[in-house]
């Protein structure tokens, strides 16, 4: 069955240094091998980076520019740059402006929103 969600029906979460909004998942649309949200990162932010440690991502960069930092290097975000993030692959991300940095994520096997980010591994 088909199942749209819409920007004012996404769930929203408030993560360190961004707001991320949940679209297609087992919590939202039921799908079983993928989320897919929207990440919104505000000129000059740039939290600490963070693993995922049983989920591989894809990022795809709809506005703004950053950076993409990764113990193997960095890559340059801007409007159009598709990033693979493999399983395990710790990252962070600086948006370095002009205007905020806003980019599609898509994890699979699905992922809880934030739950890499907490300290206690829940």
């Amino acid at each position: 069955m088909l199942k749209a969600v819409r920007r004012d029906e996404a769930q929203v979460f408030q993560l360190p240094g961004r707001e991320w909004r949940l679209y297609s998942g087992p919590e939202s649309t039921g799908a079983q091998n993928l989320t897919v949200g929207w990440a919104i990162f505000p000129e000059g932010s740039a939290p600490e980076g963070h693993v995922h440690p049983t989920q591989e991502e894809t990022i795809y960069i709809i506005s703004g520019y950053g950076k993409l930092i990764s113990p193997e290097g960095s890559v340059d975000l801007e409007p159009g740059v598709t990033v693979y993030i493999p399983i395990g692959e710790h990252h962070a991300t600086v948006s370095t402006g002009p205007g905020p940095l806003e980019m599609v994520t898509a994890f699979s096997p699905p992922v809880v929103p934030g739950s890499y980010e907490m300290k206690d591994g829940r």
